[in-house]
C-alpha cells in the first residue's frame, strides 16, 4: 500500500491509497493527530524529547494532551522544519549530554509518524514525501536519507504545489495555479495536468529508493503527465504571522513572548478567518494575573500590511506570472486557483487572490489535504515533467571585489532532462599544479533569499534585501572538490581540461572532466549531486 506525508511546519498530513474505494483518504492516528472523527485529522508538528540519548520522544497532538508545549523547555521543538538544511545562527539546545539539531528533531518526528501507520496496522511498501519548491538541496538530502533508512520498497519525491494541483482532480489539459500558504512557506506553481495522455512507460515522479518487485508492477502502467511551467517561493508561513501578533501584544500589553503567548496568538488568527474580532484570555501563573487578548480582523490585517506581508505575496505572484508569460501563458488562460494550507483560510489572503483573479476561478475546499492526497497519484501512474528552480554555478575569486563570487552555469528554469550539456574550460593557475578543484553552488532567487535565526526560543526567518541572494554549497568539503587529478601537473597558460555538465532525468548534476594535453576522460559521467 502506498503513503504518502506531507510534513509541514505548523502541521502534517498523512493519506493512503484505499485499494478498496480507489480513492485517497486522510489516515486519522491514534495520540497523534488531532479533531479526531471530523475532517481533515491533523498531526501538530511537535516534538518533546524525553531522552536524546534513547532517542524517546513525545509527537503530535500527544505533545498538547500533556500540556509539554506551554513551558520554555529546550525539550520541546515547534517549526522544527524551517531549521532543517539551514545554516541556523544560534544556540541548539543540548539535551542529555548532546546536541540537538533540527534535522535529528524532523527524523525522530517521521520515524514516529510511521511507526504509528504499521501499529494501526497498515501495509507499507510505498512512500511519497513532498517538498516546498523554495527548498535547497540540503533538506532534499536530508528528507531523503530519512525516508531511505525506512523499512520502505519505495520512496518518491514531489514539488508540494504539484502535488496539490493532483490532489484537487480536475479535468484533463487543465492550466491550474496552485498558492500553497502553509505555516512555514509561500509556494506558488503554475502545473497544467494531461490526465488522460497516453504514452510509452517511463519512471514516475523522481525516485529516491525503488524495489525490483515494485518496478516489475509499474511496468504495465502507462504514465499521465503533470507538467510544472512555472514557480516561485517565500520563507514567509502562518508561523511569522503568529510570532507579529506575539510582538503585537508584547508592544502594547507588556505581554512577555512565551510558548502560551504564541499559541494563543495562533487561537487569535484562526478566529479571525470566520469572525471579525477574536478574543483569548489566560491566567498567568507566575504573576497570578488574568490577561484578555483581543484583536479586530481590521487591526490585524493593518499589522500584516505593516509587516510587508502584502508587498511578499505580490512579488511572489509577479514571479510566477513573469516566468508564465515568457511561454505565452496569461492570466486569463489559468482555468483555476487552487489555495492549500491553512494561511489560505485568512480572509485577506483570499481577497488578495482575488485582485488578480476572478473569484470564481478560485478554489479553497481541500485547504489541507489537497497535497497529501495529490502525491498519491504517483502510485496511479502520474508522471511529472518538471524545471529546475534554483541556478547553479561556479564559485570564482572577483579581483574587482577581492572575494568570492559565483558564476552561473546552469540556470533557474532548465527544463530536464537536459538535451545538450553546459561546456566548461579550465587551466592550471600554478607550477606543477597536481589536481583541479570546483566548488558548485546552489544560488537562490535574485530577489533575494533568507537567513535562519534564533530570536530567544524562536526560529526566526529573515529575508535579504534586493540584489542579496543566498547561497548553498554543494561540495565545499574536504575530499570533495577535486574533479581532476593531472598526470603530468598543470601549468599556467593554456587550456588544460574540458568539463561537462548535465542535469539527467532523475535530477541527478552529473559531470564529464576530459584531459585536454592526454586525451584521457578522467570522469565519466560521474553523478555528484541531486538538484532542486
Amino acid at each position: 500500500m502506498t503513503i504518502a506525508i506531507d510534513f509541514g511546519t505548523s502541521n502534517t498530513v498523512i493519506a493512503r491509497w484505499n485499494p478498496a474505494t480507489q480513492q485517497p483518504e486522510t489516515l486519522s492516528l491514534p495520540h497523534l493527530s488531532w479533531r479526531q472523527g471530523t475532517n481533515p485529522p491533523l498531526i501538530p508538528s511537535l516534538v518533546y524529547v524525553e531522552d536524546a540519548a534513547q532517542a524517546k520522544v513525545v509527537v503530535g497532538q500527544a505533545v498538547r494532551d500533556r500540556a509539554l508545549d506551554l513551558s520554555q523547555d529546550p525539550r520541546f521543538f515547534r517549526s522544527f522544519k524551517r531549521g532543517i538544511g539551514s545554516d541556523i545562527q544560534g544556540f541548539l539546545p543540548e539535551l542529555d549530554g548532546q546536541t540537538v539539531n533540527f534535522e535529528q528533531v524532523g527524523a525522530w518526528f517521521l520515524q514516529e509518524a510511521i511507526a504509528s501507520v504499521r501499529a494501526v496496522p497498515l501495509p507499507l511498501d510505498s512512500l511519497v514525501v513532498t517538498v516546498p519548491v523554495d527548498s535547497f538541496e540540503a533538506y532534499r538530502h536530508w528528507l531523503g536519507r530519512v525516508c531511505q533508512s525506512l523499512d520502505v520498497e519505495q520512496v518518491r519525491m514531489l514539488d508540494e504545489p504539484t502535488a496539490a494541483a493532483l490532489g484537487y482532480g480536475l479535468a484533463d489539459q487543465e492550466t491550474l495555479l496552485v498558492i500553497d500558504f502553509g505555516g512555514g512557506t509561500l509556494d506558488l506553481s503554475l502545473v497544467q495536468l494531461d490526465l488522460g495522455r497516453q504514452g510509452q512507460t517511463k519512471p514516475l515522479g523522481f525516485i529516491l529508493k525503488w524495489g525490483e518487485k515494485l518496478l516489475a508492477e509499474q511496468s504495465a502502467q502507462r504514465p499521465k503527465t503533470a507538467r510544472v511551467l512555472a514557480k516561485a517561493g517565500q520563507n514567509l508561513g502562518g508561523s511569522d504571522l503568529d510570532h507579529w501578533l506575539v510582538d503585537y501584544f508584547a508592544q502594547t500589553q507588556g505581554l512577555a513572548a512565551t510558548p502560551l503567548t504564541t499559541r494563543l496568538a495562533e487561537r487569535l488568527k484562526i478566529q479571525l478567518s470566520s469572525q471579525p474580532k477574536a478574543v483569548e484570555v489566560f491566567f498567568d501563573e507566575a504573576s497570578f494575573e488574568s490577561y484578555e487578548l483581543a484583536l479586530e480582523r481590521d487591526r490585524f490585517e493593518e499589522i500584516l500590511a505593516e509587516r510587508g506581508f502584502f508587498k511578499a505575496l505580490d512579488d511572489a505572484m509577479t514571479q510566477v506570472l513573469q516566468q508564465a508569460r515568457r511561454q505565452g501563458i496569461g492570466v486569463e488562460d489559468i482555468d483555476a486557483v487552487l489555495l492549500v494550507g491553512g494561511t489560505v483560510q485568512i480572509p485577506a489572503v483570499q481577497t488578495w487572490v482575488q485582485q488578480y483573479f476572478d473569484a470564481a476561478k478560485v478554489r479553497c475546499d481541500k485547504p489541507f489535504e489537497a497535497i497529501a492526497q495529490g502525491a498519491l497519484q504517483l502510485s496511479q501512474g502520474v508522471e511529472v515533467k518538471d524545471f529546475l528552480y534554483h541556478s547553479y554555478g561556479i564559485r570564482y575569486w572577483d579581483r574587482r571585489q577581492n572575494s568570492h563570487s559565483w558564476h552561473p552555469l546552469i540556470k533557474a528554469g532548465q527544463p530536464y532532462p537536459m538535451s545538450e550539456p553546459v561546456e566548461l574550460i579550465l587551466g592550471a593557475s600554478t607550477d606543477n599544479q597536481p589536481s583541479i578543484e570546483l566548488i558548485l553552488g546552489e544560488l537562490g532567487t535574485a530577489t533575494g533569499g533568507t537567513q535562519v535565526f534564533f530570536d530567544g526560543d524562536r526560529l526566526i526567518t529573515r529575508t535579504l534585501g534586493e540584489g542579496q541572494s543566498q547561497v548553498q554549497p554543494l561540495n565545499d568539503r574536504e575530499g570533495a572538490r577535486s574533479i581532476a587529478q593531472l598526470d603530468p601537473p598543470g601549468h599556467p597558460g593554456s587550456d588544460r581540461v574540458k568539463v561537462l555538465f548535465r542535469v539527467d532525468d532523475q535530477r541527478f548534476l552529473r559531470i564529464t572532466v576530459n584531459d585536454l594535453l592526454t586525451s584521457n576522460t578522467l570522469i565519466d559521467d560521474r553523478a555528484v549531486v541531486q538538484l532542486s
